[in-house]
């Protein structure tokens, strides 16, 4: 029988990845539960926000629905780089460079354009037929090529500019990773982040604001990484919420939870 189909717009929580999200809304929608559905646009575990999901013969523009433009709301966190470039990984560096607004915004406008940009280790990219995280897990990185895209940036603006400190961070990182099921690591990165956390308690850390509109394939936790680059210190990934792809917009996503 054929499936008429539809495109949906979804608001997928903190903690679920996009599989799970449609698992929910199956779980919720019985008369879908034997309907063909797939996501255009993949959000990691530690994102929220706006999912496209297609059901039925919809599935048959999925390149279509892959390939329009995005607009995010991401939190970026100077001081630490993680190997995921986000929450959800082993902190790899750390420091402590004063952050300057003028030159934050200076370096952000700097990314306008067309990049060539890194693929994050810890995504499900495929390379030899597996994804670039398995080979991360396998300790055998280098017997691969570390893979780019081209990908172009709209616009990008700094919205606000805040701290935050160790504190918070720490409970930020306890509650966010609680929420994710499955294998990510996430004892052995709480007690990373916990061991490093412990004795700063207070310290403040740099928090920005940055709203990004880009072509489809854009990797914001490789932004993050590349902002901290540019500006000599280190940085991660703090939050994300996808707020528009398309016509698609978060306010008229249905909620799941």
């Amino acid at each position: 029988m054929k499936q008429k189909g539809k495109v949906l717009n979804l608001y997928k929580p903190i903690g679920f990845t996009p599989k799970e999200a449609i698992d929910l809304f199956k779980n919720k929608n019985p008369e879908y539960k034997k309907i063909k559905m797939g996501y255009a646009g993949r959000l990691d575990p530690m994102a929220e926000g706006v999912l496209i999901v297609l059901t039925g013969d919809k599935n048959k523009e999925f390149s279509h629905h892959l390939s329009i433009d995005k607009e995010y709301l991401a939190e970026i966190l100077f001081g630490f780089e993680t190997d995921s470039a986000d929450l959800l990984g082993l902190p790899i560096k750390e420091s402590q460079l004063k952050i300057e607004k003028e030159k934050l915004e200076k370096t952000i406008n700097s990314l306008l354009g067309e990049q060539n940009m890194p693929i994050p280790v810890y995504s499900a990219y495929r390379i030899k037929g597996k994804p670039f995280f398995w080979w991360a897990r396998q300790n055998r990185l280098a017997e691969i090529p570390k893979p780019k895209k081209r990908i172009f940036i709209n616009k990008i603006a700094l919205k606000n500019l805040n701290y935050v400190t160790a504190k918070q961070i720490n409970q930020r990182i306890k509650r966010r990773i609680s929420l994710v099921k499955g294998d990510f690591r996430q004892k052995e990165i709480k007690n990373a982040w916990e061991k490093i956390l412990q004795t700063k308690q207070q310290q403040k850390y740099v928090l920005a604001k940055i709203h990004i509109h880009c072509s489809s394939g854009t990797y914001i936790r490789s932004l993050a990484t590349l902002l901290g680059k540019k500006l000599n210190t280190c940085a991660t990934l703090y939050g994300l919420k996808r707020t528009r792809v398309g016509k698609y917009t978060v306010q008229n996503a249905e909620r799941l939870l």
